[in-house]
């Protein structure tokens, strides 16, 4: 059988051990007492908020499976101190869009950690893609939807 890894950096996989944490503590307790409270008014074949209820605790139970999952097939990639300016998993790369100059800041992260609006992106991901590998000063062309873009990366923190 072949089990899936997930890539991730530390930090991903510290923010998945606090939303595991929360989920088991608070959120299930939260659902069930949620549960018992709809049981007392019900009628169980009509009941909506028994039925959101019970849905609602369904899909915490989902989560905490999965990230349960995540944490125990979990590959962390360390950050190698001697890439001070290469662009590697984890770092954080910001470049200027060529020619208008915009500058953009993404850090490379697992698939899962990806979050485009925290400026988080996968290493898959077509942007990460092209920059891995580059050091400061390099020009990258990145094909996209919209066409190809080219930029340089500025500074790899």
């Amino acid at each position: 059988m072949n089990i899936k890894k997930y890539t991730m950096t530390k930090i991903g996989k510290e923010e998945i051990l606090l939303e595991l944490d929360a989920l088991q503590s608070s959120a299930r307790k939260n659902a069930l007492e949620r549960i018992k409270n709809a049981r007392k008014f019900c009628d169980f074949r009509e009941d909506s908020e028994f039925n959101s209820a019970l849905k609602s605790q369904a899909e915490i139970e989902e989560r905490i499976i999965l990230l349960q999952n995540m944490l125990d097939n979990a590959e962390v990639i360390i950050e190698d101190d001697q890439l001070l300016d290469t662009v590697v998993f984890g770092k954080s790369v910001t470049f200027i869009e060529l020619p208008d100059g915009q500058k953009e800041t993404y850090t490379i992260v697992g698939t899962e950690e990806a979050d485009f609006q925290s400026n988080k992106i996968s290493f898959d991901s077509p942007i990460a893609k092209s920059l891995l590998g580059k050091s400061s000063g390099d020009k990258v062309s990145v094909k996209t939807p919209g066409g190809e873009v080219k930029m340089k990366i500025i500074t790899i923190e």
